[in-house]
């Protein structure tokens, strides 16, 4: 029984050692085919589309029909806020959030945004008018 668990442990080292040589050697190259720690900028394709996109199921959540690249969120900031809040949405203009965003795990009404609902784009993309990655065969409830 040791004599197995010796030869499983040499194993893992050997297979170890040799993904460490494959790399050091250079023969292991990056998909992006720069270094991990350079930046990668890409040129814009597709622009932003402002009208308002139709939901394909019920409870789908809305599409955001504005870029989002200067808003910030993170755990203490949330921009969208500013807007969408029920507090500021109808001097702004702007859809109120749905109510569902001010409960809690237990189904308790919040005054504020509940920290589950606190990161929209978890949920919610910036709709933009781009070809499909792949070939898709959903059909929209009705």
């Amino acid at each position: 029984m040791k004599i197995k668990n010796l030869i499983g442990a040499i194993l893992v080292a050997a297979l170890g050692l040799g993904g460490g040589i494959a790399i050091a050697d250079g023969s292991v190259k990056a998909l992006r085919e720069m270094s991990v720690d350079s930046t990668n900028i890409v040129d814009e394709i597709h622009k932003q589309d402002t009208r308002r996109f139709v939901r394909n199921y019920r409870q789908q959540p809305p599409l955001i029909p504005h870029s989002i690249d200067q808003h910030q969120i993170d755990l203490r900031t949330n921009e969208c806020l500013a807007c969408h809040d029920w507090t500021n949405a109808g001097d702004r203009g702007a859809p109120t959030l749905s109510m569902t965003h001010y409960l809690d795990r237990e189904g308790e009404q919040l005054d504020r945004v509940a920290g589950t609902r606190w990161f929209c784009n978890q949920c919610h993309v910036p709709q933009v008018n781009a070809p499909a990655l792949v070939n898709n065969e959903f059909t929209p409830s009705n």
